[in-house]
């Protein structure tokens, strides 16, 4: 179905054209996260954004009809739709959009109030169009969003493992469960794709797609394993538990395999079936399993069955002095996970003594979901304007919250002595190390990132 790209946006942008002073023509605007739940985010998602939506000719002479039809009967009122404006853009440009985007490079990450992403006009007929395009540009701040928050659990899981066990098994330790809990199939792959940035476990599919199309991931970018859901446990009854837990051995004799094992007794499933009836089959079996207690509180959960697992399968203490059970089980936790439960968890399990090797996590809305805009304040502001070949600061200082005080000029981001800062480029044009690179111009991507360069650049401490 085709979407017209001139209803992209913002009601009351349609009328923007008409509310520059006299003379305008350039308008600059730029992006940042003015702070938030992380004091710094990681940058991605904006290829995908310029690709799926801004590259080549993005509208015709019947969008600007339709969008003119839309204006006049949503609006009640003829003259607001810019009419002229588009008209010209089209028979100028054959569609295609006059603007420069300069940004940071994929995969760098920057601390919070500093700009990540520039946007201005390159025809002075036609300065309304840079912030005309805030409304689709600035849904950025949500492949940022999760691409940090799962950077921040990455750091943390990290820690966790320095400090009790193995830190090679970091890639599969925070494994996504979102796909069914997002709000649409877009949200699901632009999510997915963020999270596949820091972790290589998912069960979200959308999101290696998503990788493959735009960032052009040719080796697969995340992988899962057999697994089962309550549904394929509650079928064969409650009398019929342990047949369903034999048959998930029978079926994959190899590999990993996990099963959600609560049903109806997480404690007597560790302790009756899979440590006494199934154990020899456990151990036989070329391969580990996965047993995943998703209910009660984890912290005493986790804590019972690594205890029972340990009494039936064994358990060795490792180089750091932590439990590790037999390699032929380990646990997964994908009930009530959170940034804040995760570190909650782990805390817990490591005082205890216990490895953080023994867990992974499944992580599911809290990942990809429950999250907005303002988890990190992302804001597009106009900071300069050329009016009369004048060029002007323009800036906003809110007396009662001056939090929401956006930069002023044209800027750059530079490395400073200790971290990442914005300059003002003042009547300069660029200034040596800005770090934003133009990656669009007048409707050609100039610069295209591959999610190899992008974990790269991403990696802790790089």
């Amino acid at each position: 179905m085709h979407t017209n790209f001139l209803l992209r946006t913002d009601s009351y942008k349609f009328t923007h054209w008409k509310q520059y002073p006299a003379g305008t023509t350039h308008v600059y605007s730029y992006m940042e996260s003015r702070g938030g739940m992380f004091p710094q985010t990681l940058f991605f998602g904006l290829q995908y954004y310029l690709k799926n939506y801004l590259q080549g000719p993005v509208f015709d002479k019947n969008d600007i009809a339709e969008a003119e039809d839309f204006c006049r009967q949503h609006f009640g009122h003829n003259g607001y739709f810019n009419r002229a404006g588009w008209e010209y853009l089209l028979q100028k440009y054959s569609g295609r959009l006059p603007v420069k985007i300069m940004a940071v490079p994929e995969g760098t990450v920057v601390p919070v109030s500093n700009v990540l992403m520039t946007i201005e006009n390159t025809d002075p007929n036609c300065p309304w169009l840079t912030n005309y395009l805030e409304t689709l540009l600035l849904k950025v701040w949500y492949p940022i969003t999760v691409a940090t928050l799962s950077y921040e659990m990455k750091k943390m899981f990290r820690h966790f493992l320095e400090l009790s066990g193995d830190p090679s098994l970091l890639p599969f330790k925070v494994h996504d469960f979102g796909y069914r809990g997002v709000s649409s199939e877009e949200t699901a792959a632009i999510g997915g794709a963020a999270h596949l940035i820091n972790f290589q476990g998912t069960d979200t599919v959308a999101g290696i797609q998503m990788l493959k199309n735009f960032y052009g991931a040719a080796a697969m970018p995340g992988f899962s394993v057999p697994a089962a859901e309550h549904s394929t446990i509650t079928a064969w009854g409650k009398e019929g538990e342990a047949d369903a837990y034999q048959n998930m051995l029978k079926q994959f004799p190899e590999g990993i395999v996990a099963c959600v094992s609560d049903s109806y007794d997480i404690l007597k499933a560790c302790a009756e079936i899979w440590g006494q009836r199934l154990r020899q089959a456990v151990l036989d079996r070329n391969g580990v399993l996965v047993i995943r207690p998703d209910s009660g509180d984890p912290k005493r959960v986790l804590l019972e069955v690594f205890q029972i697992l340990s009494e039936r399968f064994g358990f060795e203490i490792n180089s750091k002095g932590y439990r590790v059970l037999n390699p032929k089980v380990r646990v997964i936790q994908g009930d009530g996970i959170n940034y804040w439960t995760m570190g909650d968890i782990l805390t817990a399990i490591t005082k205890s003594g216990w490895s953080a090797d023994n867990l992974t996590f499944g992580i599911g809305g809290a990942l990809l979901q429950q999250l907005n805009r303002d988890t990190q304040k992302f804001a597009l502001k106009c900071s300069s304007v050329t009016v009369n070949g004048v060029q002007r600061d323009v800036y906003k200082d809110p007396a009662t919250d001056h939090a929401k005080a956006s930069k002023r000029g044209r800027l750059a981001l530079v490395r400073g002595r200790q971290h990442l800062e914005t300059v003002t480029l003042g009547e300069q044009s660029n200034v040596p190390g800005n770090l934003l690179e133009t990656v669009f111009l007048n409707g050609e991507l100039l610069k295209e990132f591959s999610l190899e360069e992008i974990r790269d650049r991403a990696k802790i401490g790089s």
